[in-house]
This record gives structure tokens, sequence and C-alpha cells, in this order.
């Protein structure tokens, strides 16, 4: 039996909505770093933090909401580090890149154990363990309801992964980038060496810039600033943090082109 062809898909026009107006996201890009899925490990993937995570996820798309992952390799290989070491740049990242594969595919398990669907889709071509990321195919996923991993980052030595969940938010027409870390927001100083830091409820693109705040990654941002996609860097730690970001809810630090300060319109 021949298949027939499906219609071709486009993204949504993304239509930013405010916070603590009643209002949710409909689809979503997670960054999970590769540290998150280490949980109290030193090294390598938790299983149990994998659980924690895929729990969260389904919360969300039990909402209706899509999600896309994009996940980090650094509990397994930095590519930075290794190209400080001695080692070729290019060839370290493209080691990262695979690092990020195999974290993919651990949490597409823990996510599948839960009753969710889920898609893994490589920026390197890697058929027998993932799909080839092509946009519209992404966005076919989502809409029919399967969570999306994205890994390999952009395919490309010297992007971050930070970068890649900034690309791929505005490929397949995101509405926010939640960027997902161990502390709850965007400090002016690094809360762990300065108890007086302050946490910055709301700051615009140009402050992260020019404050040269090391919470992401500057290219990211400035792709994030220049198609006015926001960005929400939260604590991943805490349970029900990932649903309540992609609800709009008044949690962690918001990133956009709007007045910056500490409270929130």
């Amino acid at each position: 039996m021949t298949e027939t062809t499906a219609a071709p898909v486009e993204a949504p026009q993304r239509q930013p909505l405010g916070r603590g107006e009643g209002t949710r996201y409909s689809r979503i890009v997670l960054k999970a770093s590769g540290e998150a899925l280490m949980g109290r490990r030193s090294y390598g993937v938790d299983p149990d933090m994998c659980v924690f995570i895929a729990r969260q996820i389904r919360e969300v798309t039990d909402d209706g909401i899509q999600v896309a992952i994009v996940v980090g390799g650094g509990n397994i290989f930095r590519g930075l580090a290794a190209s400080a070491s001695g080692m070729d740049r290019a060839t370290a990242d493209y080691i990262g890149m695979l690092a990020t594969v195999m974290n993919a595919l651990a949490l597409q398990d823990a996510l599948e154990k839960e009753g969710v669907p889920t898609r893994v889709m490589s920026a390197i071509a890697m058929n027998e363990v993932a799909e080839p990321y092509i946009r519209r195919r992404a966005v076919r996923h989502l809409e029919k309801g399967r969570v999306i991993i994205l890994a390999a980052g952009t395919g490309n030595p010297y992007f971050t992964t930070d970068t890649a969940a900034a690309l791929r938010a505005v490929e397949i027409g995101a509405q926010v980038l939640l960027k997902a870390t161990k502390v709850d927001g965007v400090y002016d100083n690094d809360p762990m060496t300065h108890p007086d830091a302050k946490r910055h409820e709301r700051l615009d693109y140009a402050q992260m810039l020019s404050d040269r705040l090391q919470v992401i990654d500057a290219t990211a941002v400035t792709m994030c600033m220049e198609n006015d996609m926001p960005i929400v860097v939260f604590d991943l730690n805490q349970p029900g943090h990932i649903r309540a970001a992609a609800m709009g809810e008044p949690i962690g630090t918001l990133i956009d082109g709007g007045e910056t300060g500490n409270e929130r319109e």
C-alpha cells in the first residue's frame, strides 16, 4: 500500500503571551543542560533525574502544550574544556554533540516509560538511533502531540547548545525558550559565592549582553533578541517548575525586549 503524501506544514505564527495573566504558551522549547541529567552524580546520567524531568514534562503535555527539548552533553563530555587541554576544537565539539545524543536517548526512554510519545531528532545523521532533524517533520511531530528531543546541537562545531536551542525555537515557531538551570533565575552576582546577590525578575536582551551575565550564551541571546523570542531562566530542580514556566507563571527571570526591572507587568 502506498502512503499518501502529507500536506505541507508550517510553524504557527508566534503570539507572545504575558505572564501571570491566565495565559500560557502553546509551544515551548526547553533547554536542559547535560549537568541537569547528572542529578546527584558526578558524571553520566542519573536515571532518577530523567524520571523526575519526564514526569514534569508529562504534566505539560497533559495540558496540551507542545514540547521540544534541546539537551546538552556536559555531563559526559565538554568540547570547550577538551579544546583548552589541546584537542582540536572542531573534533572536541563533535564528540560533545555525540554526548548530547546519548542524553537524548536516556531522556526519551524515561519519557516513554511515563507514556509520553517521544522522538529523538539529531542534527548529525545517525539513522539507526535517531531521526534526522527536518524542520517540517519536527513541527508535524509536535502537532501530533509528540515530544521531540533535539540532539547534536546545530550539527556544527563552535556553537553551544544554548545557541542550538535558540535556533530551534525560532525555526519551529515556539513562543518561549525555557532555560533550565540549577538556580532560580539570573542574579547580579554568583549567588553561590555572593550571599547578597540579587535576583532579577525581568531583564531585557541588551542588559543581558552589556552586563555579560553568563547564564546563557551571548549568541543565543542575540538570536532571541533579533527574533523577539522571550527566554525564561528557572530552577529545574523544583517540582512543577517546568509546567509553571510553560503556563506563563512568574517564576525565575524573564528576558525579553520589554522594560527592565524587578517588577513584572
